[in-house]
């Protein structure tokens, strides 16, 4: 499965409350390629809000037999 983070820096960005967080990979929004334009609209207002090294980054789930 493949999904889109936004990722600033070394931190991912979590949407909540309509307030971006700065967190660890586990706590990230996460979104569809289907989303995409939402996505380029939050990196938007990211880059605005002066968050550094804004970029979005293609997430890849697998999963395997333990």
């Amino acid at each position: 499965m493949e999904l889109l983070i936004i990722k600033s820096g070394k931190d991912y960005i979590r949407f909540k409350d309509d307030d971006y967080l700065l967190v660890k990979l586990e706590k990230a929004s996460v979104f569809t390629f289907e989303q995409m334009d939402l996505v380029r609209q939050h990196e938007s207002c990211l880059k605005e809000n002066g968050f550094n090294n804004v970029c979005i980054k293609k997430l890849v789930l697998t999963e395997e037999e333990l």
